[in-house]
């Protein structure tokens, strides 16, 4: 089995990764400069060779992109920073008038000095008129606004086995767990 380390400065993230794993990988938090790039592969892509370079091990990065379908791939990578500089309500406000579809995009990286390995899953879904919700990320992440396609409430509004269905749609757990067991 494979075991790299998780690079992440978000506790939580590493908790629902090793909950959905079903075995623990060490996290730790890095500073890695983020490139500017529309493309999650390319942002993946650089942060785990940077992060390779800084510990030496084998890492697994991973990185989240949310589309606003009426801005094009906007906020896309840097959904991150729309979420430090706006408010969920802001964000639902800047499609007003507008197609609300959305699609979120996540790419795991693994890299151990000479393979590189990515998973890759998307979702689509929709932007509420307005955040609701306490469940999933809350009040971090982009949880509160995004509607899956198939349902009326947003993701963190949803049960924990809704939660737990739509976090595999967006997150490619399964393939992680597949090429880590290998």
């Amino acid at each position: 089995m494979k075991t790299p380390l998780y690079i992440t400065g978000n506790a939580k993230k590493a908790e629902f990764l090793n909950k959905y794993l079903g075995y623990e990988l060490e996290h730790k938090a890095l500073e890695i400069e983020e490139i500017q790039s529309f493309d999650v592969k390319t942002v993946v892509r650089h942060k785990m060779r940077s992060a390779y370079t800084q510990v030496g091990v084998p890492v697994l990065v991973e990185d989240t992109s949310l589309e606003f379908c009426a801005l094009g791939r906007l906020p896309g990578t840097f959904i991150k920073w729309f979420l430090e500089e706006l408010t969920h309500e802001d964000l639902c406000k800047l499609l007003d008038g507008k197609d609300r579809s959305a699609i979120a995009r996540t790419v795991f990286g693994y890299y151990d000095g000479e393979e590189e390995s990515y998973f890759a899953a998307m979702m689509r879904g929709t932007i509420a008129e307005k955040p609701s919700g306490e469940s999933g990320f809350g009040t971090k992440g982009w949880d509160l606004i995004f509607i899956p396609e198939g349902y009326t409430n947003t993701r963190a509004e949803m049960s924990e086995a809704e939660y737990k269905t739509t976090y595999f749609m967006h997150k490619p757990i399964e393939q992680v767990k597949k090429f880590l067991m290998e």
